[in-house]
Parts: C-alpha cells; sequence; structure tokens
C-alpha cells in the first residue's frame, strides 16, 4: 500500500520535542523537521541520539539545536525554554514526550522509583507547560501543546502502577490546562498511544507483543511515525478549534469489547 501524503507545513514555526533523544520522541521530532519546522531537540541522557537527529534534520535542509535539561527541575526548565526562545526566537509548539517507564510490582516498589516515575512524567509536564506557556501569553503566540500519555492511563499494566497514575494525572493535567489557557489562544491535547514498535522489542517480549497483534483490530503495533503523525495534527491549524482532547493512537485496542 502506498504511504499516504500527510504534508502539514511548519515553516516558519518552532518545535520544541522534549525526550526527542531517542524513541518516540525522536519520531515526532523527525517529522516536525520534515514538515518545515525549526526544532528543539530536548534530551536528559541521550546526548548521542540529540545530536544525530538535529545533524538528519540539517542535514535535510531544516534547522534544529540540541538542548540538555534534566526536566523535574525548575532551574533547568527554565533554561531550557529560554535557551530556545534566546536562539531560535520563541517557542510555537511544545511536545510534552519524556518520561520513564521501570517495571515494579505495587507490593515491592521503592519510594524512590515512585517518586522518579511520577516526577518525569508528570512534573516535567507541568513544569515544562508552565514554562513554555508563560512565554507564550506574554509574547501573545498562539501556541499548541501536545501531551504524550498512553493507553494505560485508562487500562493499567501489571507492574506500572506508577506509569499508568503518571500517565492518567497528564490527561487530566492538559484537560485543565486547556481550561485555563484558551483564554491566552493556547491549546492543549494529549496523545495516547498503545504499543510502539522499537529494536529488540519483539525478542524482549514476544508474549506481550503477540497478545497485542491478536487484540490490535488493525493488526499491527504503531510506529514513530503514527504518534508523530498525531501530534502535527493537533499542533496544526487543521485542528484549530480542537483543544483538551485525548487522540488515541493505538491500532484499535481500546475498541475491545471486555464481555
Amino acid at each position: 500500500m502506498p504511504e499516504p501524503d500527510l504534508r502539514v507545513d511548519f515553516t516558519g514555526r518552532v518545535v520544541l520535542v522534549t525526550g526527542a533523544g531517542k524513541g518516540i520522541g525522536s519520531g515526532i521530532a523527525r517529522r516536525f523537521g520534515e514538515a518545515g519546522a525549526t526544532v528543539a531537540v530536548h534530551y536528559h541522557r541521550s546526548e548521542k541520539g540529540a545530536q544525530e537527529l538535529a545533524g538528519e534534520i540539517e542535514g535535510g535542509g531544516g534547522r534544529a539545536i540540541v538542548l540538555a535539561a534534566d526536566l523535574t527541575r525548575r532551574d533547568q526548565v527554565e533554561g531550557l525554554v529560554a535557551a530556545a526562545v534566546r536562539e531560535l526566537g520563541g517557542v510555537d509548539v511544545l511536545i510534552n514526550n519524556a518520561g520513564i517507564y521501570p517495571l515494579s510490582p505495587l507490593l515491592e516498589m521503592p519510594d524512590e522509583e515512585w517518586d522518579a516515575v511520577v516526577d518525569a512524567n508528570l512534573r516535567a509536564t507541568f513544569l515544562c507547560t508552565q514554562a513554555v506557556a508563560r512565554h507564550m501569553r506574554d509574547t501573545a503566540r498562539r501556541g499548541a501543546i501536545v501531551d504524550i500519555a498512553s493507553i494505560e492511563a485508562h487500562h493499567p499494566a501489571p507492574s506500572h502502577s506508577h506509569y499508568d497514575a503518571a500517565k492518567a494525572a497528564v490527561v487530566m493535567h492538559a484537560r485543565s490546562a486547556a481550561q485555563e489557557l484558551g483564554p491566552h489562544g493556547i491549546r492543549v491535547n494529549v496523545v495516547s498511544p498503545g504499543l510502539i514498535w522499537r529494536e529488540g522489542l519483539d525478542q524482549a517480549w514476544p508474549e506481550g507483543v503477540a497478545r497485542y497483534l491478536a487484540a490490535a483490530p488493525l493488526g499491527r503495533l504503531g510506529r514513530f511515525e503514527d504518534v508523530a503523525n498525531a501530534c502535527l495534527f493537533l499542533a496544526s491549524p487543521m485542528a484549530d478549534w480542537i483543544t483538551g482532547a485525548e487522540l488515541v493512537v493505538d491500532g484499535g485496542v481500546m475498541s475491545r469489547s471486555i464481555f
């Protein structure tokens, strides 16, 4: 089947993607670069991947910069946004993608892991949203913010009580932010992916992949570009009257009957 024509023009717009050094974040940043955006590629620990991605975007005729920050720290988040504004002239779109997802059974979960997961997935989203939205408000930008949550916000997974709780909170945070930021012309939405393929997943979790494929009406795992295309839509003028919404990108798994 031929690939669909998904051209959306972000020329002249600056997009900050958090956690873009690898995985879904890198796929999101790449697609915005292909769409003409100037991309601020954020990383915390994946510097090599972030630098390679920025080089790829620039090699394709686009513009990208690489910025490092620990998104659980307010001072570093504010420094990140200030650097993007200083070097690129502003931020039009924020993609809150960064997060972590370790596995721990509830009864054995240490406090430190709970705190780390909630901080990386929820606190980081709050801090980045606040910093970028203040910039958008103060510069009268009609901006867009897209948070990456998960279908686990609605259907819990074993050993993921911290991650599930944090992602459910991200969905509600986005709704609340949409309500408060709408009068400033800032839209806030959520993309909730299902199981997204990555290198080695089939070998690391073959039984989980098989169960997901059997449950997905569309019969495949997600790809980075599936999530990226949802982000492009929600950040684009095509979604100009959409805010406080959650777009589930899961191949139809959530549509299955539980009876």
